[in-house]
């Protein structure tokens, strides 16, 4: 089966492509992700969760600066 319209088939992409990064942890860190997860929640998902409170935190910050 071919889909019609092939671009809109598969996952919906949530990001640029040129704004894929690859990030280096402390020993442990990835470790200590995993058993901070809720059952079935993506690492992926943590990781955009914890960046964007942290970008609204300095940001707010800034504010009060």
């Amino acid at each position: 089966m071919v889909a019609d319209n092939p671009s809109r088939v598969g996952r919906t992409r949530i990001n640029d492509p040129e704004e894929k990064v690859t990030a280096r942890f402390p020993s442990g860190t990835l470790a200590r992700i995993k058993a901070a997860l809720a059952p079935k929640e993506p690492q992926s998902e943590f990781l955009r969760q914890a960046v964007e409170r942290e970008l609204s935190r300095r940001a707010e910050g800034e504010d009060q600066a």
